[in-house]
């Protein structure tokens, strides 16, 4: 399903309705280019899950945390991985274990990592703030 938004509050708002749907271990794959607005859409899922904390992306720590909604948010920003190895030594399997809702940026970095389940986020920006948001493998979404 498709979902255009022109705003980045307009995306921020789908991310948070999407959130009711997600659900302990979920890994959420994001595809789009610099700047299409992954990580204003993972500030919107963890608003949707009733996480306040600011939501910055991981460019440079490669990992963010929060913990404090409804389900524990895991984001990761893999821009800067060259191997799937590097995602396992980062401790890939370990986050897994935590049953908690992992958020992948530049998620075709490390696809062969992620598994067959995994829902795929695909944004394109179309215009200066508008963006086409395709959402594919999430149960009861669409």
């Amino acid at each position: 399903m498709t979902i255009v938004t022109n705003s980045p509050a307009e995306t921020e708002q789908l991310a948070s309705a999407l959130a009711d749907f997600l659900a302990p271990g979920m890994v959420l794959a994001f595809v789009g280019d610099l700047g299409a607005g992954k990580t204003t859409f993972t500030r919107g899922l963890a608003r949707g899950l009733g996480i306040k904390a600011p939501v910055t992306s991981p460019t440079y720590t490669i990992v963010n945390e929060y913990d404090t909604g409804r389900l524990h948010l895991i984001h990761f920003d893999m821009y800067r991985l060259t191997s799937v190895e590097e995602l396992f030594e980062i401790g890939w399997e370990d986050y897994r274990a935590q049953g908690a809702v992992l958020v992948v940026e530049w998620s075709e970095n490390v696809a062969e990592a992620l598994g067959p389940d995994t829902v795929t986020i695909q944004i394109e920006k179309t215009g200066n703030e508008s963006r086409d948001i395709t959402i594919t493998g999430l149960p009861g979404w669409g």
